[in-house]
């Protein structure tokens, strides 16, 4: 399982969950527009680019891992276009938007990385060592 003792090291995980920090705190304003179904969005989709990650980390298989990193890209994506949606409703500025959107771009960018660095490895995962 690449090199990690626990998925709480990957940066991918980090970024992820600062992001999903900025993600509740841009959700309150969300509900304060009344708009409380892209608010349950946008926590679900960010919180499932840190979830998969944790999860795909701890079945301890790398082509389970690699499966659960890209439904974490996908969630990233998902989170991405729903930040286009704030934007477009004007419910914060656009500077703030590209900023959040330029965060979901690098955490695709490293979670595509960790695939391919996966990929590339003889490693199957700490469950099938003997």
């Amino acid at each position: 399982m690449a090199n990690f003792k626990n998925f709480e090291e990957i940066i991918a995980w980090q970024k992820a969950r600062v992001l999903c920090k900025k993600i509740r705190l841009l959700a309150d304003v969300i509900q304060s527009q009344n708009d409380y179904r892209l608010k349950d969005q946008i926590l679900g989709s960010s919180g499932s680019v840190m979830d998969n990650i944790a999860e795909g980390f701890e079945r301890q298989g790398n082509k389970e891992f690699v499966n659960f990193l890209f439904i974490a890209k996908g969630s990233c994506g998902e989170l991405r276009s729903q930040l286009y949606r704030v934007q477009d409703y004007g419910y914060v500025g656009d500077q703030e938007c590209q900023e959040l959107i330029k965060e979901t771009l690098e955490i695709s960018r490293v979670l595509y990385g960790l695939i391919t660095s996966i990929q590339k490895s003889e490693l199957t995962g700490s469950k099938y060592k003997p």
